[in-house]
């Protein structure tokens, strides 16, 4: 019978056995969610050396916008809102109530409370994107907001790394809580797994940045979603090790393919397919 972790206490589990080069071993600290902001009790959330931190945010970067200082600021077609940062963090205008999970704000508390004091002034006081829509965004691109923002993104590149490790961290206590009863040893022991290669630690940051924790509900098509969450429960049985790296980009495929299906024909998402697949095969490669 596996042995039941709580699960705030799982991530600490990982970080003292997973064999990530670069790695240092520091007991977990407190970092909880309340609300739509962070509350830190400290700065050292990640436990990861700074190498190691350095390699996943560049991956995760490169599969975002290839490691662009112009795609730090984005705004995709058919999409109501811009994209900002290495994980493309999203950002709605004001008025706008979308499906999917706000980060950028998100983003920018956490680094409030880091203490970071070279934030451009304008978004300091900002609520809400200030752009309408994305021809006013473009015609804005080469302006000073926009210049501004990038240059503190560019300079600020393992602020942004820190923060979505940070969001990967909180990512597991939320899917124990909400997943099915009948799921929770599945998923914890499938984390687990993925989380004993250093690519399955890439994967496991990476995917909740890509696709969320997968416990929004108004993150599904037809009642499936395609987050973190659907994916562990969506795996099948295999070992530990690169086999189980191998099968969570297997069912973060099928899962995005189920996405695809269900999806309304209008929102064009067959587009994304290859892109989606190419990401997914990052997490069977070794690091």
């Amino acid at each position: 019978m596996m042995q039941a972790y709580p699960a705030g206490a799982i991530w600490s589990l990982i970080l003292i056995t997973i064999p990530l080069t670069g790695c240092t071993v520091s007991p977990p600290t407190s970092a909880l969610q309340t609300g739509a902001g962070l509350s830190l009790r400290t700065s050292a959330e990640t436990h990861l050396s700074p190498a190691a931190k350095d390699k996943i945010g560049h991956k995760i970067w490169q599969n975002e916008s290839g490691r662009s200082v112009s795609g730090l600021t984005h705004w995709n077609d058919g999409e109501e809102f811009p994209s900002m940062g290495i994980g493309h963090f999203i950002w709605y205008p004001l008025g706008f109530r979308g499906r999917w999970t706000e980060s950028f704000p998100r983003f920018v508390a956490y680094a409030r409370q880091r203490g970071v004091s070279s934030m451009p002034r304008w978004l300091s006081t900002a609520k809400h994107c200030p752009w309408p829509d994305k021809s006013s965004f473009m015609r804005d691109f080469n302006g000073p907001r926009l210049q501004s923002l990038r240059r503190w993104l560019a300079s600020n590149i393992p602020l942004q790394t820190d923060f979505i490790i940070l969001t990967s961290r909180q990512a597991l206590p939320n899917i124990m809580s909400s997943a099915p009863v009948e799921q929770r040893d599945r998923i914890q022991a499938n984390y687990q797994k993925v989380a004993s290669t250093a690519n399955g630690v890439y994967a496991l940051i990476d995917y909740v940045n890509f696709k969320g924790d997968g416990t929004n509900p108004t993150e599904q098509y037809e009642g499936q979603g395609w987050g973190l969450m659907w994916v562990l429960m969506e795996m099948r049985s295999v070992g530990h090790g690169q086999e189980a790296a191998a099968e969570f980009a297997a069912a973060a495929k099928r899962c995005l393919d189920r996405r695809i299906e269900n999806s309304p024909p209008i929102r064009g998402e067959k587009r994304w397919r290859a892109g989606w697949h190419n990401r997914c095969n990052t997490y069977a490669t070794p690091f």
